[in-house]
């Protein structure tokens, strides 16, 4: 049975207006195999780009960069707000360079995400205050293999933890009193790619005390009771039976360790900030390149082997996110895809985000994808040689949204993506009784590729009825022999736009542009939104 789609006013799901006097906090809806931001109570979808590490030190930069945003079609920034910048000597706050972040964002109807640049960003401890950075004694170091003290903060520092969490407290103190009733920051991320860098683990002197000891029986057995959860890592060398942390975990266990050990000390500063403020508060995770052993990347960060450490150790995080700069984006993001966790991802490479936003979106029913520098200058847009920008795909996501944030809830989107060197020159998804089999376009008669990139995003609109949008993609539609034996075709593709909340036909696609009623051509240089009306007939029905 077709599932109706309830199809939400598209201004409450972008709204940028930023009502005063919202009737709830921002919140995270999680279901089965997903989840969803829900902003003044509606779900909200998150257009994203993230600020470069320097780009919001001081509040003129505010004035500079937000205004440049808008006609990007981002709806929300992620900006760096650093432990140094607030508390530059103890106890003494100043929060005016993000106040002015803040009342910049309202004025261009942007909502906002801090970033806690605290004890630690990309594993080192380059933005703690100069005060603790100096006072080796009162805020230990974690140590190398060779004894070298690190420009890391130890996680089993009691005063590094009671600092951290002091200023975090204060920021979402003062976010209350600043932002509460117009609510312009959505959620913040605590810490910034945390874990150690170097020989697996701390090897300071405390660290290595507590490592030999017994693995504690309070995680080994909350492990024990969720082990059907359990990654295929993580199940391996999961050893219940053991003693110490080696025999528990094995090969793994220099890993584990720091994940506990840094999921501890985090649940302990998110429990303090949402004890002032309690916003959505998620972790990100640094992933590691092919080969790279635990400690190339940062060992202990909220890596999916062993995230389930955290997830019963730090269970105030609303949810973990994967920074993607990897080729094999769809493999790192299904990776997040697990139940009770809600998907987004804060950090990826912008030259393949415009494909890679579609996929995330549409079949990993992402509320959020936000690639990273988006302050810095995007490449000129050459037509008839480049691809869409991701300011063309979040202007069509705009116009989609409220029909993408039901068809999440109901289960009829599916999107994917195609490169020249993909495994497979074609890909087929099923959807609404049917099979899209998409391959990347060629030119006609030489049948050579016009594009070495390609994606798009489908919804069930209706019986029959598809929204799809995309780049660099022919889709052929075909009835899917799971559902029945009818036969089916192209009744009409119409091309689409939003105007206020009407659709209107730009152009209606036959002969050449439809392969004679066949197919649906997409541009390999533009993205573009299409109605495409199918019929399916049973063949027993006379006249067929």
């Amino acid at each position: 049975m077709h599932k109706a789609i309830l199809v939400l006013v598209i201004s409450g799901c972008l709204s940028g207006a930023l009502m005063a006097g919202s009737a709830e906090l921002p919140r995270i809806s999680k279901s089965g195999d997903g989840g969803q931001l829900i902003v003044d109570g509606k779900p909200f979808l998150i257009l994203g780009g993230e600020l470069g590490n320097s780009s919001a030190g001081t509040a003129a930069q505010a004035d500079g960069i937000l205004p440049r945003l808008t006609a990007l079609h981002v709806n929300t920034v992620l900006m760096p707000v650093a432990w140094e910048q607030i508390e530059p000597n103890e106890g003494t706050f100043d929060f005016s360079i993000l106040d002015r972040w803040i009342d910049v964002a309202r004025q261009q109807h942007l909502h906002l995400v801090l970033l806690w640049f605290g004890s630690w960003k990309n594993g080192v401890s380059s933005y703690a205050p100069d005060w603790v950075k100096q006072d080796t004694k009162r805020f230990p170091r974690s140590e190398s293999s060779t004894g070298d003290e690190l420009e890391i903060l130890s996680t089993l520092g009691a005063e590094s933890l009671r600092a951290d969490s002091a200023a975090f407290s204060s920021l979402m103190k003062h976010l209350k009193e600043k932002d509460e009733d117009r609510q312009t920051v959505l959620m913040v991320q605590v810490e910034n790619e945390v874990g150690y860098l170097g020989r697996g683990r701390d090897r300071s002197a405390a660290a290595n005390k507590l490592f030999e000891g017994p693995a504690p029986a309070k995680l080994v057995q909350e492990l024990q009771e969720k082990r059907d959860s359990f990654s295929p890592e993580l199940r391996a060398h999961f050893n219940p039976a053991g003693k110490t942390w080696r025999d528990v975990f094995g090969d793994a266990s220099d890993e584990v360790f720091m994940a506990w050990n840094y999921a501890r000390y985090i649940e302990a500063v998110v429990e303090a900030g949402k004890r002032e403020y309690p916003l959505p508060m998620y972790v990100n995770c640094q992933l590691p390149a092919p080969g790279e052993r635990a400690g190339e990347y940062p060992s202990g960060g909220p890596h999916p082997y062993f995230l389930e450490v955290y997830r019963v150790t730090a269970p105030s995080i609303d949810f973990y996110s994967p920074d993607i700069y990897w080729p094999n984006f769809e493999d790192w993001i299904d990776r997040y895809r697990f139940k009770g966790n809600a998907v987004f991802v804060p950090e990826a490479r912008m030259g393949s985000a415009p494909y890679n936003a579609l996929y995330a979106y549409g079949e990993a029913k992402a509320f959020g994808f936000s690639p990273f520098g988006i302050d810095s200058p995007q490449p000129s847009r050459i037509e008839d040689t480049s691809g869409p920008s991701i300011a063309e795909v979040y202007g069509v996501l705009s116009q989609m949204s409220d029909l993408l944030l039901a068809s999440q809830v109901a289960g009829t989107t599916r999107a994917l993506v195609l490169h020249k060197d993909s495994p497979r020159p074609t890909r087929t998804v099923a959807l609404g009784g049917y099979l899209l089999e998409c391959a990347l376009s060629r030119s006609w008669p030489s049948r050579t590729l016009s594009t070495n990139d390609g994606a798009m995003i489908a919804i069930e609109s209706g019986r029959n009825e598809f929204y799809v949008a995309g780049s660099g993609l022919t889709i052929s539609f075909a009835r899917d022999p799971d559902t029945d034996n009818k036969i089916s075709g192209i009744a009409r593709i119409e091309e689409v736009s939003r105007s206020a909340n009407d659709w209107v036909v730009v152009r209606r696609l036959n002969g050449d542009q439809s392969n004679q009623g066949r197919q649906l051509s997409m541009d390999p240089h533009r993205i573009g939104i299409f109605r495409v009306k199918l019929y399916a007939v049973d063949p027993s029905t006379p006249g067929h």
